[in-house]
């Protein structure tokens, strides 16, 4: 990798043009409101940019983002493409992605938090932080002393002392993030920029397993689509739902039924099968596959579920 011992030289990124990567954004399933605001951060951009060259005055504004929602909903996605993006606008010189959580930044005692958050900046100048459930920041630990505050205050200068070769990008649970931005006054005035990232359709966590699937060389039998929207439909919704990571999980857990299935169940010797017996997902693979997540209906499965989505 690009990156030397202490994480201070960032790893390269190929630089992409704007179309390129507008492109990919505009080949991501869902996200709608989120695309249409990532363009108007885009033109914004290039605006002041052209006025500058004309020797306008530039309309001083953060270019820090909050990202609110929850997991699975593309939010990492889009911060490796707007890094890019801010790279090809010409505002950062390198566009990498340097992804970090509390672990990262905050240390277990007095004076390591300062040098943790320090080595995290260092490793995303000319590129992007993005801080993964930074709310956890701001809440205390229930044991001893705590230095989230402390990570924090270091990030809040670091941000100021970095300012032209800086974007941190803050992410989590809407409720927790603005409890995270009212924890400290320096951090509203920082983030002034925020885009929210809604859960997906079922519709749309069935594309996206479909993109899984081709990506892998698999294809979705007949009715399998109408399977799958039967087990997104009935999943439980609501603060910690995993979206397209549960999609990821239950094409996981097809994989290994279809494997079930076509071995015959006791998982004996496999005979020689034709590529396309081996590439077909059916729908009995997905129902299987929810099953075998406690994905069936019934209280013990909804229990089962909140139990995997909180560990």
């Amino acid at each position: 990798g690009g990156e030397d011992l202490f994480g201070t030289r960032p790893p390269s990124v190929p630089a992409r043009s704007v179309e390129e990567l507008q492109a990919e954004l505009d080949s991501l399933v869902g996200l709608e409101t989120v695309k249409e605001q990532v363009r108007a951060l885009t033109a914004f951009l290039q605006v002041q940019s052209q006025r500058l060259a004309h020797g306008l005055p530039e309309v001083a504004t953060s270019q820090h983002l909050v990202f609110l929602g929850n997991p699975g909903t593309g939010k990492t996605t889009i911060a490796r493409l707007l890094a890019q993006l801010y790279r090809a606008l010409g505002l950062l010189k390198s566009g990498h992605l340097v992804e970090v959580d509390r672990a990262g930044l905050v240390g277990e005692y007095v004076g390591l938090t300062a040098i943790k958050t320090d080595r995290a900046v260092r490793r995303a100048l000319d590129g992007v932080l993005f801080i993964d459930e930074a709310y956890a920041l701001a809440r205390p630990e229930a044991r001893g002393a705590d230095f989230g505050a402390e990570a924090i205050e270091t990030l809040l200068k670091r941000m100021e002392d970095h300012r032209h070769r800086l974007v941190v990008i803050v992410a989590g649970y809407p409720t927790l993030m603005h409890e995270f931005l009212d924890s400290n006054p320096g951090l509203r005035s920082r983030f002034a920029r925020e885009l929210v990232f809604p859960d997906y359709s079922s519709d749309e966590l069935v594309a996206i397993t479909r993109r899984f699937a081709a990506e892998n060389e698999y294809r979705l039998g007949d009715g399998a689509d109408v399977e799958l929207r039967r087990i997104f439909d009935g999943a439980k919704r609501g603060a910690g739902f995993g979206n397209a990571r549960y999609a990821r999980t239950i094409f996981e857990q097809t994989l290994n039924a279809q494997a079930l299935r076509l071995t015959g169940d006791e998982g004996g010797a496999l005979g020689p099968l034709a590529a396309g017996e081996l590439t077909t997902l059916s729908d009995a693979d997905f129902a299987a596959a929810a099953r075998a997540l406690g994905e069936a209906d019934g209280p013990s499965a909804s229990r089962r579920r909140r139990w995997r989505r909180d560990s």
